[in-house]
């Protein structure tokens, strides 16, 4: 195996590792709109770190987390609904930020790169940034975890127990602009939100429990990536699509075995 593919593994298995329980919390939210938002904005970043000459990473990581924050603010006012502020977010800096890469003709940029991610081309200090960033964001994620569980199921609940699911739900967000922006160069912008939302999704079919659910989340996000990569190898197809075609396909293979485990009388064989 050649060194390129094992990196290209290592990595894919850290994004999924992170994208499990963080997507978790995406699908017990309903926010799967939300984490397409912010990976949409992730494009903006891309271009102002051009523009301005700062490191790329962080760049996408104060623009998202930038939209994140203003998304709180605008959903504060009266008259715009959520799905209305996510929309306005989404495709504004998306837009904004392929307006400004037309602007940059002094620099050359693979937009197909960023949009779909280059799995393949990723370094051993890529693969630091990604172990090393990935467990800092997941010990942060384990010691918001309960009151973000709490203000989950009754935020009103939550805070008359003294929990303050306010600002675990901030804290949240940071934690979310930091593993889009390690996992961008990976997997891409566009591909962020599906490895943040099919294997939750997947993993919320077995899964027991809250924490059964984002242990479940990313060994299923691990079998995809596992699964798409090698088929990439094998069909010579891009490898970040194929990862989440892998993860559809294993998604859909859940649906067809729970259809097969249910009686046409409405039990359960």
């Amino acid at each position: 195996m050649d060194d390129f593919f094992l990196r290209a593994i290592l990595a894919g298995i850290g994004v999924a590792l992170v994208a499990g329980p963080m997507g978790s919390v995406v699908i017990w939210r309903r926010m799967a709109y939300f984490g397409d938002a912010m990976a949409h904005s992730a494009l903006l970043g891309v271009a102002l770190a051009f523009a301005f000459a700062i490191n790329l990473m962080l760049g996408v990581f104060l623009v998202v987390l930038a939209c994140a924050l203003g998304l709180v603010l605008l959903q504060r006012r009266e008259g715009l609904s959520a799905d209305a502020v996510l929309g306005i977010l989404s495709h504004g800096t998306l837009a904004v930020g392929l307006v400004i890469v037309s602007f940059l003709d002094w620099v050359r940029i693979d937009l197909m790169a960023y949009l779909f991610g280059d799995i393949l081309a990723v370094s051993r200090f890529d693969l630091v940034v990604v172990w090393g960033g990935g467990a800092a964001v997941l010990g942060a994620l384990v010691l918001i975890w309960r009151p973000l569980l709490a203000g989950t199921v009754s935020p009103e609940i939550a805070a008359a127990e003294g929990v303050k699911p306010e600002r675990a739900r901030l804290a949240y967000m940071l934690l979310l602009a930091a593993a889009i922006a390690i996992a961008m160069k990976m997997v891409g912008v566009l591909l962020i939100t599906a490895l943040l939302v099919i294997p939750p999704a997947t993993a919320r079919r077995v899964a027991s429990g809250p924490e059964s659910m984002a242990l479940w989340a990313s060994l299923l996000g691990a079998l995809a990536v596992l699964g798409g990569l090698f088929a990439s190898l094998e069909f010579d197809t891009p490898s970040g699509p194929s990862i989440v075609v892998a993860s559809l396909v294993i998604f859909v293979a859940s649906l067809a075995l729970a259809g097969r485990r249910r009686r046409p009388d409405g039990g359960v064989a």
